[in-house]
């Protein structure tokens, strides 16, 4: 899976160690706090998601998302336009007949794109679980925006990714608030790429604990990029 194409100015004290959590432990904690009954693992359900991006414009993703029988489809409406992306097992159909001639991916790898994107984010930090991900043993602790974190760092094999991950959890109750990601290393040729995420509210979806709402910012200069969030 190649994580969706989607530091600098984050305000970061310098990081100490957290001698009392290992990566492992962490994960296992957050994971308890978002999805105690492991019900992710059979997740079937439909989210309706309203999205709006830094200029204004205004959209609506419904997104259905069945992992026992390896189905997904999101339907987006945006400007009036609407457009369907389903695979179906390894089967994938769109609603686009007449795709653009300078379209960076075809429809078909746009949808798997949409399926690794949604899957991936809603299912965080279960997905942390998933083979070819690396956690590190580290559990480190930040402050951002004034609170402190347990933070979590994740790297991928190369086969599903070249992107590093940072997640952030309230070190009482584990819940997932915040995740970065980067291009690369963040001390190297990474730097200045990627983005982070603030996470509010909740929402129980199939009784896991799920962000209602995300915000996206650039990690190099915190521009705002857009919201969406779950009805």
């Amino acid at each position: 899976m190649k994580l969706f194409v989607l530091l600098a100015s984050f305000f970061l004290l310098s990081p100490t160690i957290a001698q009392e959590l290992t990566g492992r432990q962490l994960l296992d904690k957050t994971i308890s706090y978002h999805d105690p009954q492991g019900n992710w693992e059979t997740f079937s359900d439909t989210l309706q998601l309203t999205l709006q991006r830094a200029d204004g414009t205004k959209g609506h993703s419904e997104v259905v998302i069945n992992l026992p029988d390896e189905y997904f489809s999101t339907t987006i409406i945006r400007e009036g336009e609407s457009f369907t992306y389903t695979i179906d097992k390894e089967n994938c159909t769109t609603s686009i007949t007449d795709p653009k001639p300078d379209a960076k991916r075809s429809p078909c790898e746009m949808a798997a794109l949409y399926k690794n994107y949604y899957t991936y984010l809603y299912g965080l930090p279960m997905k942390l679980k998933d083979p070819g991900t690396h956690i590190s043993e580290t559990v480190e602790k930040r402050t951002f925006k004034g609170k402190e974190y347990l933070v979590l760092k994740a790297r991928y094999d190369e086969a599903v990714g070249t992107d590093v991950w940072f997640l952030y959890f309230d070190p009482t109750t584990y819940a997932m608030e915040v995740y970065q990601f980067y291009k690369g290393d963040p001390k190297g040729a990474g730097k200045e790429t990627g983005e982070y995420i603030l996470l509010t509210e909740e929402v129980r979806v199939n009784d896991i604990k799920m962000p209602k709402t995300r915000a996206w910012y650039y990690n190099k200069n915190d521009k705002y990029l857009g919201t969406d969030s779950i009805k």
